[in-house]
């Protein structure tokens, strides 16, 4: 997790984009220049890779780059009219704002890492492998604590002088073996 982007971070990324690439549909433009215009609204843009997931997010494709022009969501209302988002915006300014922008390059891109941040509605994927590997180490774990645990009570059973227990926990710790 990386430390908060500043607002003329996010309003430099917006102005280098709006110069380097043109977006599929005008009204894309518009929406960024307004946005980058506003500092109150700034502070709640939150660039992602995926906006998938988020309360409100924005999804808007430059030329070059084979993706949907526009969309725009907000809980379960998706819209491609550029105006609802618009209007949303700027009636919810103070509401956070998840955008993701497809431009060539977009994921090389050091200016746009630069601005990015992780989106925390996010579900984390885990791998079959990654799974295997934690469950092992867990079952390592639980058997390591077991074994410190078993020879604590044979240590106690010897200073008791308790044979018949001794015995016992005894052939539990060969089971470790």
């Amino acid at each position: 997790m990386k430390a908060s982007i500043s607002i003329e971070d996010k309003k430099e990324f917006v102005r280098w984009l709006l110069n380097k690439h043109q977006m599929k549909i005008r009204e894309s433009m518009w929406i960024l220049n307004y946005i980058a215009g506003h500092d109150q609204i700034m502070e709640y843009v939150h660039f992602v890779d995926n906006a998938e997931g988020c309360p409100r997010g924005l999804v808007l494709t430059s030329l070059g780059v084979e993706d949907e022009p526009f969309r725009f969501f907000k809980g379960n209302i998706v819209t491609t009219d550029p105006e609802k988002a618009f209007h949303d915006i700027r009636l919810n300014w103070d509401e956070a704002i998840y955008i993701q922008l497809h431009f060539p390059e977009s994921l090389t891109s050091p200016r746009y890492a630069f601005v990015r941040e992780d989106n925390p509605f996010e579900e984390v994927q885990i791998s079959d492998k990654e799974k295997q590997i934690a469950s092992q180490f867990l079952d390592t774990v639980v058997e390591h604590f077991s074994k410190e645990k078993l020879l604590l009570e044979i240590d106690e059973a010897l200073d008791a002088h308790d044979e018949e227990r001794f015995q016992r926990l005894m052939e539990q710790f060969k089971q470790y073996s």
